[in-house]
């Protein structure tokens, strides 16, 4: 598992890396007001319906299911499955897509009543929103062909295939800098453009494996087909969990657009964050939903929880040892990270201080955040999803309680905070409902282990806090970085100094406490050069 899992979160990396660089070049062009907080509220309406058609209650709900038709009656089976599920996402997702086209108005008024006060923004987020309604359509139809690819152990194009999503829209931001284009309502809908080409090249990329394994898309309609009701079953609770969640974006989007920037810089903070969560939550989650699937389909109930138990200790191991120091790097370091990432062009100082105290918020619950991509998908393998759901609605109603007792007093930082503590509620519910429905989960070896990292992880930010002044000098704020190239260069030596004696303090404190996700990756490590060896 922990092989597979690095494997993925390596493709993962290329992925995340080229989204840093698509939002690098939306900084530069768009920055965080006007129409950077436009063009962030537009592509966040049709991400609101995502989570239930896309990353989240689909993905769990279908490769279970198909994974289970496909070992018990073979691949035909599965492949009929599949198109039953994708006619209803084309007639379900269609017909949400045109209604959002047509009541964008009414979108962009309820969730962004703050941009009303600024003559055209809201009609440009108008704009921008029926552009991209369509995006909804096909990373839906993207997710089904994830699910199926998955099942049959074939990580690497799903992992890849966010690559071309964000290689469209960096090859046209960049295109627009070098005709010096920029700032500007044409520069924000050639954005939109290439966000729809990119979900489109998104979908494609997964097709072409399933091509060539043999699936055919052929429309079908059987609701009382059995494991299509499975599915449908599984994925109903989760229109109350997407409910709830649409409350707290809502509350929070609201409350965002009444301060100019803040919707911005909470997007920029919350992509940078995603760096970490793809590698390592969404990468360990999806090996661990695969696993899970296949333990829960034993005829054997007792080695079906073993198995799905196994799959989640050492899936929340895992990333544990990956997220925590990763938090640590994030919340230590977060003024010259943002400032060398986004600072330039559009993007001022102020920006990039602002940014990084939302990081900073963020950060707090990175561990949770991405453990709870681990832990969910269990629960759908388990066939849970209400308890998941339940989880979600009460980490919601606890994030909006945030939002509307701090917002007054600390501004958009309480939205960010609020996203941590949400988070770590989630997390910790969802393991005290496993610990009493299957028994204890992290036992004393386990729990040794954990507080080894969080002790590696206390001594990295130690380093990075030590050797920052030394490494970076007036590269380590947002005022120093401004005054020229030669602090970025400052900036992009001293980060990966820092890096790399963190990096290296955290693995040899690793080895010196026997962890095995370090004895693991050293070993495999170790095989290849003897390989290598001696093939030469």
């Amino acid at each position: 598992m922990g092989k597979t899992a690095l494997w993925l979160s390596l493709a993962t990396f290329v992925s995340r890396i080229l989204g840093l660089l698509r939002e690098q070049v939306f900084a530069a062009l768009l920055g965080a007001g006007f129409f950077g907080d436009a063009f962030t509220i537009a592509f966040r309406l049709p991400n609101l319906l995502r989570d239930l058609f896309a990353e989240g209650a689909l993905s769990a709900a279908f490769q279970p299911a198909f994974q289970d038709a496909r070992k018990q009656q073979g691949q035909a089976a599965a492949q009929h499955l599949a198109n039953l599920v994708a006619t209803c996402l084309l007639f379900v997702v269609g017909l949400l897509t045109v209604l959002g086209i047509v009541f964008a108005p009414q979108m962009v008024d309820g969730w962004a009543a703050g941009f009303a006060q600024v003559p055209g923004k809201a009609e440009l987020t108008v704009q921008l929103t029926r552009i991209m309604m369509p995006f909804l359509l096909l990373v839906s139809l993207a997710a089904l062909a994830m699910g199926m690819l998955n099942a049959e152990r074939r990580f690497a194009p799903p992992a890849l295939a966010p690559a071309l999503f964000n290689l469209a829209t960096v090859v046209t931001g960049l295109s627009l800098w070098v005709v010096g284009i920029g700032k500007t309502q044409g520069a924000a809908v050639a954005w939109a453009v290439a966000t729809l080409c990119g979900g489109a090249l998104q979908l494609g990329l997964q097709l072409v494996p399933l091509w060539k394994s043999g699936y055919r898309f052929r429309p079908a309609i059987d609701l009382s087909h059995p494991r299509l009701r499975t599915v449908l079953l599984a994925m109903a609770p989760a229109t109350v969990g997407l409910a709830a969640t649409q409350v707290n974006i809502y509350v929070s989007s609201r409350f965002a657009s009444t301060e100019p920037g803040a919707a911005s810089w909470l997007y920029y903070a919350f992509r940078l964050l995603q760096l970490p969560i793809g590698m390592f939550g969404v990468a360990v989650g999806t090996v661990a939903l695969q696993r899970a699937a296949d333990a829960a389909s034993e005829a054997d109930l007792q080695v079906a929880l073993d198995g799905v138990r196994d799959t989640l200790r050492r899936g929340l191991r895992l990333v544990t040892f990956y997220s925590l120091p990763s938090a640590v790097i994030l919340f230590v370091l977060a003024e010259p990270v943002i400032g060398l990432i986004y600072q330039r062009g559009a993007f001022s100082a102020a920006d990039t201080r602002a940014t990084a105290e939302a990081l900073r918020f963020y950060s707090l619950g990175l561990l949770c955040y991405a453990a709870v991509k681990v832990v969910v998908p269990v629960f759908y393998s388990l066939k849970l999803s209400r308890v998941a759901v339940l989880s979600t609605v009460t980490t919601v109603l606890l994030s909006v309680l945030c939002n509307l007792l701090l917002h007054p007093l600390y501004g958009y930082r309480a939205l960010a905070f609020s996203t941590s503590l949400g988070a770590t509620w989630n997390l910790v519910s969802l393991l005290v409902v496993f610990r009493r429905r299957y028994g204890r989960l992290i036992g004393p070896e386990m729990g040794f282990a954990l507080l080894q990292m969080v002790a590696a992880s206390a001594v990295l930010g130690l380093i990075l806090s030590v050797l920052s002044p030394l490494c970076l000098g007036q590269a380590a704020t947002a005022e120093g970085l401004a005054q020229g190239s030669g602090q970025t260069l400052r900036a992009v030596v001293g980060l990966g100094l820092l890096g790399g004696a963190g990096g290296v303090g955290y693995l040899l404190l690793g080895g010196l406490f026997r962890l095995e996700e370090v004895t693991h990756v050293t070993a495999m490590l170790r095989r290849k050069l003897l390989r290598k060896k001696a093939g030469s």
